[in-house]
């Protein structure tokens, strides 16, 4: 594979992790609500620019109606409401570690899922390892040790969950253009939160230039440009070498936390994300196929 394909891969992944980095900075002037809106709505408008400077279609079957709008709560508005609300407790840096486990979710919803594809003895030991990784970031918090709650941690969880569900509910639009995809599922996902978000934190006041910094990237940059360029990708390398962009989104969330936000990083969560990425490494199979290949006599 071409090297600045690698390139797009590695810029994909620092990019996402980063986005937990930006939902600090919101924080700062925004309600968690109000975050959410802001990253789904300006995403939205961002898929839509790009739809119409394409002319690309973008009308969808009228059926389809029903099972986008529970996508675009299972893959949008849930999930990127999720992170923003557990983040008052938790770090940054945590967060993208919790995040690293959609594989893992990935996996063990496939293997309930009508249809869906059974796990092998290599996955299940991923999902394994990777449901061990949340246990040993968790345990110090149940200590009172560490900066993050241990019940806000496991209710982050609910957002790879949803991913995990939303990964195998995209079956049911193969024939579908994914930016047009995206685009319908963030129009809906803005329509979702946008009473809740307005009703319960009122019209956002934003003064700060950093603020609204954060918002055109975390919009704009990580989710219209972000998905955009995956769906352009995954084509060209294919499903499985882009999915390695899960291991680098921990890795900049955590520097990004630790580095500039100077959140405090402890053993457990080193070993954790450690733990996280072993489970990782099983569920992609092709690291253990290689060593465990037999090998031809000489």
């Amino acid at each position: 594979m071409q090297l600045r394909y690698w390139g797009l891969i590695l810029l994909l992944g620092l990019g996402w992790g980063s986005s937990f980095f930006f939902n600090e900075i919101l924080l700062r002037e925004l309600g968690p609500l109000t975050v959410a809106l802001g990253r789904v709505g300006t995403g939205a408008l961002g898929c839509w620019i790009w739809l119409l400077a394409r002319r690309a279609p973008m009308r969808i079957p009228a059926g389809s109606l029903g099972v986008l709008t529970l996508f675009a709560a299972i893959q949008y508005a849930i999930p990127l409401t999720v992170f923003p609300v557990t983040q008052q407790y938790i770090t940054s840096s945590a967060a993208g570690i919790v995040n690293a486990t959609t594989p893992v979710m990935a996996v063990a919803v496939s293997h309930f899922w009508p249809g869906g594809e059974r796990a092998t003895w290599m996955k299940s030991i991923g999902v394994g390892l990777g449901l061990a990784g949340i246990v040993v970031l968790v345990s110090p918090a149940f200590r009172g040790q560490g900066a993050s709650d241990p019940w806000a941690l496991l209710a982050t969880m609910i957002a790879p969950f949803c991913y995990g569900i939303a990964l195998n509910l995209m079956r049911r639009f193969d024939g579908m253009n994914r930016t047009l995809l995206t685009a319908w599922s963030l129009l809906i996902g803005t329509a979702m939160l946008a009473p809740v978000a307005l009703g319960l934190e009122g019209m956002p006041h934003i003064e700060r230039a950093e603020t609204w910094a954060a918002l055109f990237v975390i919009g704009f940059v990580l989710t219209a440009g972000a998905f955009i360029l995956l769906f352009w990708l995954i084509p060209i390398v294919g499903g499985t070498t882009a999915s390695t962009i899960t291991f680098l989104t921990p890795v900049s969330a955590v520097l990004l936390g630790v580095l500039i936000l100077a959140e405090p990083i402890g053993p457990a969560q080193i070993a954790g994300m450690a733990v996280i990425f072993s489970g990782l490494i099983f569920i992609d199979g092709r690291l253990p196929r290689r060593f465990l290949k037999p090998q031809p006599d000489g």
